[in-house]
């Protein structure tokens, strides 16, 4: 089951999630140079904070902080069920 939130305005990120047998973060961002690695940082240690181990997300970012990273990523965690909060 594929499942997103967010968009692909500026300061903002479309965050895609699917299922995988394994962890899989694919990161495409126009800040991508400067931020990656914060990126995927944000995304690892909101699955970790989840305890999802075996999910695909995808990033599509056009700038967003932190915050909005991680809020995308919950969002969509919490549309597919992986989260009840």
């Amino acid at each position: 089951m594929k499942t997103s939130a967010g968009s692909l305005e500026s300061s903002d990120c479309l965050i895609t999630i699917s299922d995988s047998d394994k962890l899989e973060i694919i990161i495409e961002s126009v800040v991508f140079a400067q931020f990656g690695d914060q990126i995927k940082e944000v995304i690892t240690n909101t699955l970790k904070e989840h305890k999802i181990t075996n999910i695909l997300v995808k990033c599509a970012d056009k700038g967003a902080l932190d915050y909005t990273i991680k809020s995308r990523l919950e969002t969509a965690l919490k549309r597919r069920g992986d989260i009840n909060e």
